[in-house]
């Protein structure tokens, strides 16, 4: 596999042909009425059904679902690879990242790998960046998919295409709510159902553009990847509230890291689950800057110079070690 950052990940198949910066945003209506409808109920609704309780259970159903699921499960796991763990325990954390609500763990990896091929390129459409001003942002990559004129191919590895717990989750991704709202219900009434499942939601699907928004457009950096025509920030006010995700500078460098904050007071509750998940014994194989091989384009930023020195880390191959399989048209949604 080559370590140029230009080529696109695994999954992502560029004939040759493909162009990231051409294509039209159009209003996706499944899309726009789910995280519309969510964020309707728990705007109205919301006020009136608080209690003490409803809102505790917001919090933790919110930290488990982002971090052991969204963060850990989907992303560092499924997405990168980035440690091993027993197939029941990936099923365990990626069926809690589909229960954030953005999309199933297919349409998520989609996502994933096609913005991470188009920032890699000299150039990508706006959508792909986070180039449109606040609200701009906001209703594409809320209520807007993006249709390239020219898109690469979406290949899928066997082990994934194959997998029949991953077709069920893909399938019913928003059905997954349901049995959640029942039991919630049943146990603290609609209060519950609309902190538990609509405010979750909501608020997990929008803080995770928020971030994408401000991590694509101003923060820190400390590294420079050359070549690629989209530099990851860092957002450090926003560490504990995505589990670690909002150091994307340091994730634009190391993508197949299981690490995301990587230097003192950079605080990543990813990181800290996975340590935990080590020391039961579930967890192995953790990648992490130091394991991966060196990468001529990345470079660390010298502050007080503005000078840049060369550093060790993965290039595109940091999405798994699966083989590949299963190819079908890439379809764009926010990510």
């Amino acid at each position: 596999m080559s370590t140029d950052w230009n080529i696109g990940s695994e999954r992502v198949i560029d004939a040759g042909d493909a162009d990231a910066s051409a294509g039209v945003v159009r209003w996706r209506a499944s899309k726009s009425l789910w995280i519309g409808g969510m964020s309707l109920v728990a705007l109205t609704l919301g006020p009136v059904t608080f209690t003490p309780g409803a809102f505790v259970l917001f919090l933790v159903t919110t930290a488990i679902t982002l971090c052991a699921g969204h963060s850990v499960g989907m992303h560092r796991r499924l997405i990168h690879g980035s440690f091993d763990c027993p197939k029941w325990l990936e099923y365990v954390c990626v069926y809690l990242g589909v229960l954030v609500g953005m999309a199933g763990p297919i349409g998520m990896i989609r996502q994933h790998d096609l913005r991470d091929w188009a920032q890699r390129r000299n150039s990508c459409h706006d959508y792909l960046r986070h180039g449109r001003a606040f609200w701009t942002d906001a209703w594409w990559q809320l209520h807007c998919d993006l249709q390239l004129a020219r898109g690469p191919i979406f290949q899928l590895e066997p082990e994934l295409a194959n997998d029949r717990c991953y077709y069920w989750m893909e399938r019913a991704w928003m059905w997954q709510q349901l049995p959640w709202a029942l039991l919630f219900y049943a146990v603290g009434g609609w209060g519950w159902v609309v902190w538990g499942i609509c405010a979750r939601v909501s608020v997990s699907v929008t803080g995770h553009w928020l971030v994408g928004h401000f991590a694509h457009r101003q923060g820190p950096m400390t590294w420079e990847v050359r070549g690629a025509g989209v530099q990851g920030r860092n957002v450090p006010i926003a560490a504990l509230l995505s589990m670690g995700e909002s150091w994307h500078n340091n994730h634009h460098a190391f993508p197949g890291s299981a690490r995301l904050g990587l230097l003192r007071g950079e605080w990543d509750p990813g990181w800290w689950l996975i340590q935990g998940l080590k020391r039961c014994g579930l967890v192995g194989a953790i990648n992490t800057p130091e394991t991966l091989p060196p990468r001529a384009a990345l470079h660390r930023l010298e502050q007080s110079s503005g000078t840049t020195a060369p550093v060790h880390g993965h290039g595109d191959e940091q999405h798994g070690h699966r083989q590949q399989s299963t190819e079908r048209p890439l379809e764009i949604t926010a990510h």
